[in-house]
């Protein structure tokens, strides 16, 4: 994965990246197929879990700052942040505007949410190997 203190190698980042377009893309195959549907409830857990996030990483990040072990997660912090904004964004989107159950435009968007919330899930997942040193035990 991701060696943070050895030249910033970039492997954990585009795992995250191919992940989120993998689902990304059959979370909108599957949408507009109508063989699953994205629920208000879910959107707003969704949006929930996005906003309780940025407030997280907000407090340990400040943490983090003071105690002078932030080089590791300058590399990760802008792709975690990406997904945790386009998770926001996307599912206020998929609130506020009403699709068809089956509609190309509404498919993309709901893949776009679930391919933010997949980044989200895998940056964190490389920036707790970061921050512990666990840099060699998931190697791909």
């Amino acid at each position: 994965m991701s060696k943070c203190n050895c030249g910033y190698r970039w492997d954990c980042i585009g795992i995250s990246v191919v992940a989120g377009i993998f689902v990304a893309i059959i979370t909108a195959f599957l949408t507009y197929s109508a063989t699953i549907t994205l629920t208000p409830a879910f959107l707003w857990v969704l949006f929930g879990i996005g906003v309780v996030y940025l407030g997280l990483n907000l407090l340990i990040s400040s943490n983090t700052a003071s105690a002078g072990t932030g080089a590791c997660s300058c590399s990760l912090v802008p792709t975690l942040l990406a997904g945790v904004l386009g998770t926001i964004i996307t599912s206020l989107i998929l609130l506020g505007i009403t699709f068809a159950a089956t509609s190309v435009l509404g498919a993309i968007i709901s893949g776009v949410l679930l391919g933010f919330f997949t980044l989200t899930l895998f940056s964190t997942v490389c920036l707790i190997l970061c921050k512990t040193s666990c840099n060699n035990v998931l190697r791909v």
